[in-house]
């Protein structure tokens, strides 16, 4: 056997076996070679890449390799879901905006007076389903149309690419984000040596891993987040002209993150942050809402392309195709259950209706399987689809019968077709059904990626440019704190290899707060970055944010004989910018304020940092300023707050607190004195959102 190396144990140990009937051990050549086989023992020759018709055509279901590899990933957590295991949901409607019908058939797109049902599911990825909400980490983001023409899954993320170009990589890629297996830590992170070690032998995901060390992987809100559909499809018209298409999410409320100490301390203080900001608005009637996009183009159009738009690390800037708005999602009510319908909703790629289709995308492909698979497993049956949650709302029949968990009775003799006896029986519905569309193809059948997949770097620093200077900062800071989480240095000094490909400075930057300069490995890239590729300034959420607070939380600090009529000024023109006030007291029974009546506090100080707000007002009397400044947390929200480069609003009253958190109230526009009842000086300076000017004051203080 290869040296080095641990055999795994085995209930039927073949080799006591052969051994105890007198016979001569054989050594197999796969093991003698540390060889990687199937579960059978057949030597497995290319572990990177689906069997295709052609480099860049279907996926073929002959390809028994990926089948097992991804049937045995998919079934090895039970019940929870082996990725997106943490997820909230919501119902809601969905209206389609008229004059589609040049694009697709999809009924649901092309009626602009029907209303149809949805039912949205956002996740994490990596984490279990007790994990936190604030992690670094993707957001699944998908969506469940109950047509008039059967379901239709769109199944997507809040980042427009991925890891990975093949579908047969997935297994890999998760084993590494999990858990260590020797170790069973860290839970819902990637900054360990597995994933990084993965990723930093698979160029093919620089692109991706500049997303995710930036703000995009910690949200604000899920109402606050965009999502894209990640692979591209095509969309089908009744002409049965198509087009390739990629879907676009896009929040009302706009796109914000937080920054990264500010979700550690979300994650301590509130692991429900996210689910808690869905239902509250929800209930409170604020339903959040977006706008479904698409980029469509031609075969020809897509040629033209600087990349191959089958790649799934690859975006359509909007300068390039611009976005063709679709209709509007509006999430209005939240399940009754929530392991009966948020749990148990089950999303597949494959769950179509006529005029959306499928590309070639090799990740596509091999979610067509997984996702139909993974169901299987987790809900126990093949009839998951008549749990209420995913069953159609049209009706529907055929002729599949029986099975664990049947719920529908079919008192039909015939369950076949074509039968002469049923003449009632389902038959096939012709045109007017589901029709595949035509794609030639007469490659050879063979494990290739196509040269047009190659380029690995151009896109990642076309992101990269397109920052704003706080949020590249933020990239870097992402970068070394999760390389700095490596115990194995040369996992580093290639990651940093890497990051030199994309541009030089970046490396350098991330060298620099690792204390690894010039330590960067060579990789030699198969195809070098584009350095003149322009900047898309609608990939930074900052570069052109809204003014606004809508949907925003502002937290109010109040005391014992605050002025109660200034606190009522203060929610009511919040309310009217579509925003929240939440009162924090001391104590959580609330405070008595000037006009001599108790009011209810939402929070306790000590159980409420500043970082679950978007902006605050410190509004204690004199004498109850006195009494905070006796306490450690009083101050420190205040610190926290200047630190995440909050809007800070404040009375005369509060300004000893500023002296002892050493702010000055001078420091810059973010911290605003509220007089008397004018309080629309603070609320004009909160639709800013943060000070990003303040950070290189409060550096030192906190990472970024």
């Amino acid at each position: 056997m290869a040296k080095n190396r641990t055999t795994p144990k085995l209930e039927n140990d073949y080799e006591n076996e052969y051994a105890a009937d007198g016979g001569e051990l054989h050594q197999f050549a796969s093991a003698e070679k540390n060889e990687l086989t199937t579960n059978q023992g057949l030597p497995v020759g290319d572990d990177q890449n689906s069997l295709k018709a052609g480099a860049r055509g279907p996926v073929l279901l002959e390809d028994f390799h990926l089948r097992e590899k991804i049937t045995h990933f998919d079934h090895e957590r039970i019940p929870e879901r082996v990725v997106h295991a943490r997820g909230y949901g919501a119902h809601g409607v969905f209206h389609a905006y008229a004059g589609n019908e040049d694009l697709t058939k999809a009924d649901f797109l092309c009626d602009s007076k029907a209303k149809t049902l949805v039912f949205c599911r956002f996740s994490t990825v990596a984490g279990s389903e007790g994990s936190f909400d604030t992690a670094r980490d993707v957001r699944g983001f998908s969506t469940k149309f109950y047509t008039r023409q059967g379901n239709y899954d769109l199944v997507g993320n809040n980042i427009p690419v991925f890891f990975i170009q093949d579908a047969i990589k997935f297994p890999d890629l998760i084993h590494a984000v999990k858990p260590e297996p020797d170790r069973g830590f860290p839970q819902a992170q990637s900054a360990h040596d597995t994933f990084w070690d993965f990723v930093s032998l698979t160029p093919e995901s620089v692109h991706m891993l500049m997303w995710v060390m930036s703000d995009r992987a910690i949200p604000r809100s899920f109402r606050m987040m965009q999502g894209f559909g990640v692979n591209t499809y095509r969309m089908v018209n009744r002409a049965g002209k198509s087009k390739l298409v990629k879907f676009h999410w896009r929040p009302k409320l706009g796109t914000f993150s937080l920054i990264w100490d500010e979700a550690v301390v979300i994650a301590g203080a509130d692991p429900d942050f996210h689910r808690r900001d869905l239902w509250n608005a929800i209930q409170a009637g604020d339903f959040p809402e977006w706008e479904l996009s698409v980029q469509a183009v031609d075969e020809k159009q897509a040629d033209k392309l600087d990349f191959d738009i089958l790649d799934a690390t690859k975006i359509i800037p909007e300068e390039v195709v611009p976005l063709r708005p679709l209709g509007k999602m509006v999430l209005n009510r939240m399940p009754d259950n929530f392991f009966a319908e948020t749990e148990q909703v089950a999303f597949c790629p494959a769950n179509l209706v006529p005029g959306i289709d499928f590309s070639e995308d090799p990740l596509l492909q091999g979610r067509l399987f997984s996702y139909l698979d993974t169901q299987l497993s987790r809900l126990g049956s093949p009839n998951f689809q008549e749990i209420p949650i995913n069953a159609p709302k049209c009706p529907w029949q055929n002729l599949q019968r029986d099975g664990h968990m049947r719920m529908r009775v079919d008192p039909a003799r015939t369950s076949y077709e074509p039968n002469s006896l049923d003449m009632n029986a389902p038959r096939e519905a012709g045109a007017e059904g589901f029709q595949s569309i035509s794609i030639p193809t007469e490659d050879a059948k063979l494990r290739q990626r196509p040269e047009s997949f190659a380029d690995h770097y151009s896109q990642a620093l076309q992101f990269f440019k397109s920052l704003t200077e706080p949020e590249q900062r933020h990239v870097v800071g992402g970068f070394a704190f999760e390389l700095g989480k490596c115990r194995e240095v040369k996992i580093r000094r290639r990651m940093l290899g890497h990051l030199n490909n994309v541009d030089p400075t970046l490396s350098q930057l991330v060298a620099d707060k690792l204390g690894m300069a010039g330590e960067a490995e060579k990789i030699k890239p198969p195809v070098a970055a584009n350095t003149r590729i322009k900047p898309s300034p609608a990939l930074s959420q900052y570069g052109a944010a809204p003014q606004t607070i809508a949907g925003k939380k502002i937290g109010l600090l109040a005391t014992d004989g605050s002025d109660a009529k200034l606190i009522e000024t203060i929610i009511k023109r919040a309310k009217a910018e579509k925003a929240t006030v939440e009162i924090v007291a001391p104590k959580a029974g609330g405070f008595t304020g000037n006009d001599s009546k108790v009011h209810p506090a939402d929070h306790f100080l000590a159980g409420a940092p500043s970082a679950l707000f978007d902006a605050v007002v410190l509004m204690p009397s004199a004498e109850g300023t006195e009494e905070l400044l006796k306490m450690a947390c009083a101050v420190d929200w205040l610190r926290m707050a200047f630190a995440h480069l909050k809007i800070i609003g404040y009375t005369r009253e509060a300004e000893p607190l500023f002296t002892a958190a050493q702010v000055d109230t001078e420091a810059d526009e973010g911290i605003v004195r509220i007089e008397g009842t004018k309080v629309g000086s603070f609320i004009e300076v909160a639709k800013r959102h943060r000070i990003w000017e303040r950070e290189d004051k409060v550096r030192q203080w906190i990472h970024y």
